[in-house]
């Protein structure tokens, strides 16, 4: 519900949607009758935030307790943002219109390090103090979650406290501690304090870093009863977790405008760049009947004639034939197609090529990630040249003719024959469409070939290893774009120079806190997008604020080293990831969970595939 100042600013905006709240589902509460406001603020526009599964989760969760109202927040794009400002006009809540100053939780998701500016900026706007230590009284409660949470220190001074893992649980029961403790009158360091003692619960100022000589974290260490490790939380019964059975509906077209039905939580594979493949251990599926039972709900109270399968790698999901077959059986008839996004390339089968015909056929994407077999077995992707071309030709006779293949450059051990094998084997593809008899008629293939940087991640085998240089990264975009000689390969590359800023926010400390206040300070938002985005400015700030970014993103770290997020545990031993760090330079490989359980350390939650493997060898 918008003001009547904020109407008079739509008409000179791009998109008013954006702003403007009042879609279908949203949820709407009396403000006198609830205990607890929360804003839920994604720090990136509308048409992303809209797109994320877990805000739909979390925004539906909160809103059926009675006592609690959950508002939407995004981050105004530029034009609305200067309009706001010039206006006096303060971030506000699409629900309510009310600024989020009024509420008493702010809570960000973190799914991007190129975001944490955004975080700021939309305080900034709503005319919040940006440090901790200055917001003193018992509301606005700055809170943060998601998977950028594995390593908060860069914006450690100004979020009051970090959920570390899955949300539904932890979430809810600060939010009745804080219930509790306004009810008792006690002070926020009373309450976070008593928050620090929930499992999943990372209160930053209850932390001390003491660094080295060389720069190098030399403790941390917590205080007023603290624990010494933050353990992540996690949903381990995923038929029984909360699961909406309505979404919003956007007024305006969104990056994933579909319904989105989750079918596991986890990888099973452990590929050694992969972020997400680890904190999100041990894999844990939900039934058919769950997901056929809520794919149901989601249409019929949506409208969408769409459901993507949303999982990390949709085709390692146990029962995948069974659960289309299931779907299908009602899909078909109500014209709803369903989509396996995140498909392996050893996932695409005739059997479940047959059960998604039924979509669009607008291309096929897969990740062999490193275009040599030596580079795949030093990331241990465990993808065979052969599977990729057998996979394709599969696609090829079925009817599609335009495959996405997504490699990164700049892997650990890489070479420049590495690097040329991306497009050779984008080539092979190509040459694969020719050999179908069955391919599409009178159409010509497209293969579009894209490449990221490297960016070591916490909690990976590869969280010690250094980023290349923006000139190495820049040398092999070259070395493949001069190696393409066809027009059926499309080569589209990711920029230098925000992977170097994402590798320094990704592995940085508390020190990087004073040069975020700066970017704040000089209007910095929007990073991850090329229209505000200026590493110049940034090697600036860095410069002002006595920080070498290199010291982040290009420098090797030794095992001993104490790293800026070891007192967080995901569950996966530093011994495990060690150890699979040193396979990569032995170019050895290691076998999926489901294959054999590696003691990576997941199995102390005692469910998921590595405790049922191991249960099953006993």
């Amino acid at each position: 519900m918008v003001t009547k100042e904020v109407e008079k600013l739509l008409l000179k905006v791009q998109k008013p949607g954006r702003y403007t709240g009042g879609e279908l589902n949203q949820v709407v509460k009396d403000k006198e009758k609830v205990d607890v406001r929360f804003a839920f603020c994604f720090p990136d526009t509308y048409e992303v935030g809209m797109s994320h599964l877990g805000m739909k989760i979390l925004y539906s969760q909160f809103n059926s307790v009675e006592h609690i109202w959950c508002e939407r927040v995004f981050a105004p794009w530029l034009d609305m943002e200067e309009l706001m400002i010039k206006n006096n006009i303060p971030l506000y809540a699409l629900e309510s219109g009310d600024p989020i100053s009024d509420f008493d939780f702010i809570g960000f998701t973190l799914q991007y390090e190129l975001s944490f500016t955004n975080v700021l900026n939309m305080l900034k706007l709503g005319n919040i103090p940006i440090y901790s230590k200055d917001r003193t009284e018992l509301k606005q409660i700055v809170v943060a979650g998601g998977p950028c949470a594995c390593n908060g220190e860069p914006i450690a001074d100004f979020i009051d406290l970090f959920f570390i893992g899955e949300g539904e649980e932890v979430d809810l029961e600060v939010i009745e501690l804080f219930r509790k403790c306004r009810s008792e009158n006690k002070s926020k360091q009373e309450f976070l304090q008593l928050a620090a003692q929930i499992k999943g619960v990372y209160v930053p100022s209850l932390y001390d870093v003491e660094y080295n000589e060389d720069g190098t974290i030399k403790a941390v260490t917590p205080k007023n009863g603290a624990p010494a490790k933050i353990e992540k939380r996690l949903i381990m019964d995923m038929d029984n977790v909360y699961y909406p059975d309505n979404f919003v509906v956007p007024m305006v077209e969104i990056v994933h405008d579909r319904a989105v039905q989750e079918i596991f939580r986890g990888c099973i594979r452990g590929c050694r760049f992969c972020q997400a493949g680890f904190i999100y251990r041990p894999v844990r599926e939900k039934s058919i009947d769950a997901i056929d039972r809520q794919c149901r709900a989601l249409c019929e109270n949506t409208g969408y004639d769409e459901v993507s399968l949303s999982s990390l790698s949709s085709s390692d999901y146990s029962k995948a034939v069974e659960l289309l077959s299931r779907l299908n059986e009602w899909s078909n008839d109500e014209k709803v197609s369903i989509s396996l996004p995140s498909l392996r390339v050893d996932g695409f089968t005739d059997d479940i090529m047959s059960k998604i015909k039924t979509v669009r056929k607008s291309g096929l994407t897969f990740a062999p990630e490193a275009g040599s077999q030596r580079l795949r077995d030093v990331i241990n992707k465990n993808v065979k040249e052969d599977e990729l071309l057998n996979t394709c030709h599969v696609a090829f006779n079925g009817g599609w003719n335009k495959v996405k293949l997504y490699f990164m450059i700049g892997l650990p051990t890489e070479t420049m024959d590495d690097v040329v094998a991306i497009p050779k084997l984008g080539m092979s593809v190509v040459g694969e469409y020719h050999k179908c008899e069955n391919r599409p008629k009178n159409k010509g293939v497209t293969v579009t070939v894209s490449t990221s940087s490297f960016v070591p991640k916490p909690f990976t085998p590869f969280q010690w290893e250094p980023q290349d240089t923006k000139a190495q990264l820049i040398e092999k975009q070259n070395k493949i774009k001069e190696t393409i000689n066809t027009r059926k390969i499309t080569y589209n590359y990711h920029d230098a120079d925000t992977s170097f800023l994402e590798a320094v926010f990704a592995r940085g400390d508390r020190r990087l806190c004073k040069a975020m206040a700066k970017a704040s300070e000089k209007g910095f938002h929007f990073d991850g997008w090329s229209d505000c985005f200026s590493l110049e400015k940034w090697m600036d700030i860095f410069k002002e604020c006595g920080i070498d970014p290199t010291f982040y993103a290009n420098r090797r770290r030794e095992f001993d080293e104490i790293l800026p997020w070891d007192h967080i545990d995901y569950g996966v031993s530093k011994e495990f990831l060690i150890k699979e760090c040193k396979k990569a330079y032995a170019n050895a490989t290691t076998e999926h969970c489901r294959q054999k359980c590696n003691n990576c350390g997941a199995a102390k939650y005692k469910g998921g595939v590595c405790f049922e493997k191991r249960q099953s060898m006993v």
